[in-house]
């Protein structure tokens, strides 16, 4: 399970913040896309079994799904995707190999309270 991992990485990353902006830290913004290889209910269990003990124990993960999205050369347009095993435009069925989002693993916000 390499969700703990990163969570570990998450908690790590925030308590230096924490350190840095002399505060607590109420909440942890993440993005997540679904091309990540990160499982979110996974995630979400090994973050809260990760900062039991810890000065961010009160802290809450926030996760922002972040949609499948690729842009059709053929339609030249962008389209979200319905599924990851089926990289195609659904408009017109061509191979969409530019994909723009969904790829996200990404702490964007901490809010630290002082």
């Amino acid at each position: 399970m390499h969700e703990l991992s990163i969570a570990l990485s998450i908690l790590d990353l925030v308590e230096e913040e924490a350190e840095r902006q002399r505060g607590r830290v109420a909440a942890v913004h993440l993005k997540l896309g679904r091309l990540s290889g990160v499982v979110k209910d996974a995630l979400v269990s090994a973050y809260d079994m990760a900062r039991e003990g810890t000065s961010l124990a009160q802290t809450e993960l926030v996760i922002e799904e972040v949609p499948l999205l690729a842009h059709c050369s053929v339609c030249a347009a962008d389209h979200p995707l319905v599924s990851i095993q089926d990289l195609r435009c659904p408009v017109c069925g061509n191979p969409t190999p530019d994909i723009l989002s969904g790829r996200e693993l990404e702490v964007y916000a901490i809010e630290v309270e002082t």
